[in-house]
């Protein structure tokens, strides 16, 4: 018998939000376990077809992040549970006078689960200072798909993203044994490396997908297939000790969003025989 534990804070005044989510699985059912939430982190679970996911849905009500801002949020399928942690829209990193917003990310797959995490976009204001952090834990016969993508710059504004300081890391780690790390360094003249055609020449959008877990090496001609490269959109798929490893880089963030989105949802069928499809949020 599980039962699931709800506790809430709101006497920080700070913005130290938190989110905990922990998924067990009984009588061949994904089921909440646990919850903690302090503002200006909620969790929401919308109700998903009986062939799909359990989800949780991971919204900031501030509207957005500033300097000095942190948010942490953990999210755990246990023995045998199968949950898609994505959030509720994209999040704002606005300018900085000179501390750094920090996003912790905790990802752990038990033995035997499969987790999805696909949050939308992190969009980087101009003079936006952000610092984030993302672990993934995979226990023995675990399978984790986790991706992330930032736009560099308000594009539908005309603004771009030319001054700041992101340092965007990973950490995956395979029956406890880290086995990728990477991290994404970018400070001072953004501009000018943004523009670099040796660089990131002319992208405004960045996204990251890993897969880890038994099968990972058997996919990594899937996920070359499931690629889509275009003229304003480069992309690429490696292994690194067992973890695969999905890149998109775009001059055009709206075309790179929807590449993404599709390949996402054509792996997540074709490894684990799930819908082609993602949650309704992302459509919107």
């Amino acid at each position: 018998m599980y039962a699931a534990t709800l506790q809430f804070d709101d006497t920080n005044l700070l913005v130290d939000g938190k989110a905990r989510i922990a998924f067990a699985s009984s009588d061949n059912e994904t089921r909440l376990t646990d919850l903690y939430q302090r503002a200006p982190m909620r969790v929401l679970f919308p109700e998903t077809p009986k062939d799909d996911l359990t989800q949780a849905v991971v919204v900031t009500t501030s509207g957005g992040l500033v300097g000095g801002d942190r948010i942490t949020l953990e999210a755990e399928a246990g023995f045998d549970a199968r949950a898609f942690v994505t959030s509720q829209a994209a999040e704002k990193i606005y300018r900085s006078s000179g501390e750094d917003a920090q996003i912790n990310v905790k990802l752990t797959a038990g033995p035997e689960s499969w987790l999805e995490y696909l949050p939308q976009e992190t969009i980087l204001f101009d003079g936006a200072r952000l610092r984030r952090k993302t672990t993934v834990a995979v226990k023995p016969g675990a399978r984790a798909l986790a991706g992330e993508m930032i736009v560099f710059g308000r594009i539908g504004s005309g603004e771009t993203f030319a001054h700041g300081f992101v340092h965007d890391a990973w950490d995956v780690c395979v029956d406890d044994r880290l086995t990728w790390a990477d991290a994404l360094h970018l400070d001072s003249d953004i501009a000018g490396i943004l523009d670099n055609e040796t660089c990131f020449n002319g992208a405004v959008s960045l996204a990251t997908a890993i897969y880890a877990g038994p099968d990972a090496e058997g996919h990594l001609d899937t996920a070359r297939q499931k690629l889509m490269q275009t003229d304003k959109t480069l992309v690429g798929a490696t292994l690194v000790n067992g973890v695969l490893v999905m890149r998109w880089l775009g001059q055009d963030a709206f075309e790179l969003r929807t590449l993404f989105g599709e390949f996402w949802q054509q792996f997540r069928h074709v490894v684990a025989g799930l819908p082609e499809k993602l949650p309704r949020l992302w459509h919107v």
